[in-house]
């Protein structure tokens, strides 16, 4: 099959330059265990002419005929390709002009065969008018064709053959060179206007780039990769293999789900060629176990979800839930718990000093139940106020207490903003952190509860910071383009964050911390402004900016979504994503910086942002005009 596949098998199709016979080769590649064949739906020497006579009436058919397989098998089991003499860039006219009805003419015959994808090489920087014709097809019609762009990850002049005759080189090592080819892509793509049936099937050559022009590719919105024969290295027994650098591509493209297409004849021709196709199984096989955290997130790339908002809304029981099954985080609470206490009350008070906490935003129980985990593992005695705004999750607080807690938990049904408590805390405990730290307004309500904490007492978390990079994704800007709706602005999505577990993206610079919180505090206001600056290091494209946060719990227990500290196995926080409304072009020498605004008018919370290096973007989310969390 040519669309991707689900299951755990690599789906791998073999690219033959000329097929004399189809229903034969399609047998052939099948018996050798290929899912799908690539192939010239033209023969690959046939010009046809279109401007001069008597040549552009030349009777008969220009190609065989799609009756020499079932519609199912070109739907599903054939990928074309592009005859390799059309040039539609030629500066000569007739050869531009044969190159383009040849073109549209190629392109007309994949819609009318229903083939579910049609790979079209890059061979150069000048792609104009390929892009045009390209898109006029796609705006015409009602195919649903993908369209598969060949690029190499190394231009041919790049790649090194003059090593093994030991001259000395006379190629200038520039670092240009390497990032030439995403050149040629990124003006392609950025011609078509980031269309999402135009995907990138990338040739890994036997040369490959450096580690960041690899992480940069595989940013990509990738769907197939092109492995020649000859890239293959010769193990002992004589079977192919791949080079450990040549490996780490692989891997990662397993992760993003491409599939391969091999091309070139069968080097190791005392075996089989299925035995290319067996190695890159065992590959796959024996990849890295995916993490508790990727099986967690499996089926949530890239898949955009509206930040939550608890305060102004009442969460769900699922909601609850979810949250309850991280192994993490609440391990982390009781040991940030524990060690309060532990410093709070000596050993010898340990049987008069009740020490009074309160879990703020209890929800469904959990951090009453790990605040008396840790109070019995600390042997310390403890008193315990759950409140919680959410009137159907005290249903479930009111349970707990009668079947388990009794009396050493008091359940308070209120706003904590709004709650007058009896007594004063020693501690307060809360879950009111967002994916950006603080954008579920934990500052805000932990400011409003402040006053009954004792001058003395602690909060648990005691601060938070939130961290912001740069990043280029076509998949994501693709994913927020497509969230119109009706009667809202056309460009309020892409003035809205959005929770996303980023899959196929680049970042581009390591994160730096954007907004900190200290509780408990003596400056109440919340509004924050603050510049980040980045060096890119690369050439390539802004499309936004992921947010992460960390927290410490108490002295050294932290919890941290920031890829560098993230804490192993927590999966409660997906990063969060700020997004641009135009993509910015970046060269390898440029900076970029970025202002963020945390705004609040006393009814409402927001972010504005806005890039000022290399260009100026607009301010994105004035006002809040977009987005807004309810105070």
């Amino acid at each position: 099959m040519a669309s991707a596949s689900t299951g755990s098998r690599v789906s791998c199709g073999r690219d033959i330059s000329c097929v004399p016979e189809v229903a034969d080769t399609l047998a052939a590649v099948a018996k050798l265990g290929f899912d799908f064949l690539c192939m010239p739906l033209f023969h690959p020497r046939f010009r046809r002419e279109f401007e001069l006579d008597p040549a552009k009436a030349r009777p008969g058919a220009q190609t065989r005929s799609d009756l020499l397989l079932c519609g199912r098998d070109w739907n599903t089991l054939i990928v074309g390709k592009l005859s390799p003499w059309i040039e539609t860039d030629s500066e000569l006219t007739t050869e531009r002009r044969n190159s383009e009805a040849a073109l549209v003419q190629e392109l007309n015959f994949c819609a009318y065969l229903g083939l579910p994808a049609f790979m079209i090489p890059l061979r150069g920087p000048q792609c104009a008018n390929l892009a045009r014709v390209l898109l006029n097809h796609i705006h015409t019609g009602h195919h649903s064709s993908m369209f598969w762009i060949r690029v190499p990850l190394l231009a041919p002049e790049d790649t090194r053959e003059d090593l093994i005759e030991n001259e000395p080189s006379n190629q200038i090592d520039d670092s240009n060179n390497e990032e030439k080819t995403w050149g040629w892509w990124h003006s392609f793509r950025t011609l078509c206007d980031y269309n999402k049936r135009i995907c990138l099937a990338i040739e890994i050559g036997a040369d490959i780039p450096s580690d960041t022009v690899i992480d940069k590719w595989l940013g990509e919105p990738i769907k197939a990769a092109i492995l020649p024969t000859s890239i293959f290295l010769t193990n002992k027994k004589g079977f192919p293999v791949l080079s450990k650098a040549h490996q780490r591509i692989i891997f990662r493209l397993f992760k993003l789900e491409a599939q391969f297409i091999f091309t070139g004849t069968s080097r190791h021709s005392e075996k089989d060629f299925r035995s290319y196709l067996q190695y890159l199984e065992y590959l796959n096989q024996n990849r890295p176990a995916p993490n508790a955290y990727e099986l967690f997130a499996k089926g949530y790339e890239d898949y955009l979800q509206s930040p939550l908002q608890p305060l102004m809304d009442n969460l769900e029981s699922q909601t609850y839930e979810v949250f309850e099954k991280d192994p993490i985080k609440y391990s982390q609470y009781q040991q940030a718990v524990y060690k309060c206490l532990l410093d709070r009350v000596p050993e010898e008070q340990k049987e008069t000093n009740v020490q009074v906490l309160m879990v703020l935003g209890a929800g469904r129980g959990p951090l009453v139940n790990a605040s008396l985990r840790a109070a019995k593992q600390a042997d310390r005695k403890l008193r315990v106020y759950a409140v919680e705004k959410n009137p159907n999750a005290v249903i479930t607080l009111e349970n707990w207490k009668f079947e388990e807690w009794g009396d050493q938990v008091t359940v308070v049904s209120c706003d904590m903003r709004e709650w007058a408590a009896p007594e004063k805390a020693d501690i307060i405990v809360s879950e009111l952190l967002g994916s950006f730290g603080d954008n579920e307004l934990s500052p805000e309500c932990l400011d409003g509860a402040q006053h009954f904490l004792k001058d003395d007492g602690v909060s648990i978390p005691c601060s938070y910071t939130s961290f912001l990079a740069p990043l280029s994704s076509s998949k994501l800007y693709n994913e927020v383009r497509s969230c119109r709706e009706r009667d809202k602005d056309p460009e309020c999505h892409f003035e809205t964050p959005y929770v996303v577990r980023l899959h196929n993206f680049h970042q581009l610079a390591d994160p730096k911390p954007c907004f900190t919180f200290v509780h408990p505090t003596s400056d109440m206001n919340n509004n924050r402004y603050q510049c980040l600056r980045f060096t890119v290091g690369c050439n390539s494209v802004l499309h936004g900016f992921a947010g992460y946060f960390e927290t410490t719990l108490y002295k050294d227990v932290m919890l941290s979504i920031r890829p560098e500290t993230h804490s192993p196995g927590m999966f409660s926080w997906f990063p969060i994503l700020f997004p641009l409304k135009q993509p910015i072009p970046l060269s390898g020498s440029d900076d970029v910086s970025v202002r963020f605004w945390r705004c609040n008018n006393g009814k409402k919370v927001w972010y504005e942002w806005a890039v000022t290096e290399p260009i100026c973007s607009a301010i994105h989310n004035p006002a809040g005009r977009s987005y807004t969390i309810g105070l």
